[in-house]
């Protein structure tokens, strides 16, 4: 499975990743909205974990890029803030399927990651558990 974590706070991302990686997931990091969009456009993924509040950039955007280039990628939107704690999250974004606080513990957050990516094919072409 591959995942792509849209996450500006380096030390938070590089967490998730190194804890994805373990469990044996191909998981890659983007610090900003340009790199996460340049890797989307060029790399199949299954699961695109985002940070919502992005350093004063649209996360949204990646988003609604996924959408358009890969539209099976799921999306598990995290945050540090109250914004869209609503649900309204689900509204704008047809490819969201978790909304999650960025203090998540890693193993749920791993937990999450395989529920939403295990039950679709995979960027790499592969069924789940095969």
């Amino acid at each position: 499975m591959r995942v792509l974590i849209v996450e500006s706070r380096s030390e938070l991302g590089k967490l998730w990743q190194r804890h994805l990686q373990r469990l044996g997931m191909e998981a890659d990091r983007a610090g900003t909205q340009e790199e996460a969009l340049a890797f989307l456009a060029k790399t199949p993924v299954d699961i695109i974990i985002l940070d919502l509040v992005m350093e004063d950039e649209p996360a949204l955007a990646v988003s609604s890029f996924a959408h358009y280039r890969q539209p099976n990628a799921q999306i598990i939107f995290v945050t540090s803030t109250s914004f869209f704690s609503d649900g309204s999250i689900f509204a704008h974004s047809t490819n969201a399927r978790a909304f999650l606080s960025a203090d998540i513990p890693p193993d749920d957050l791993a937990a999450m990651v395989e529920h939403y990516g295990g039950s679709q094919n995979h960027a790499s072409g592969a069924l789940a558990g095969g």
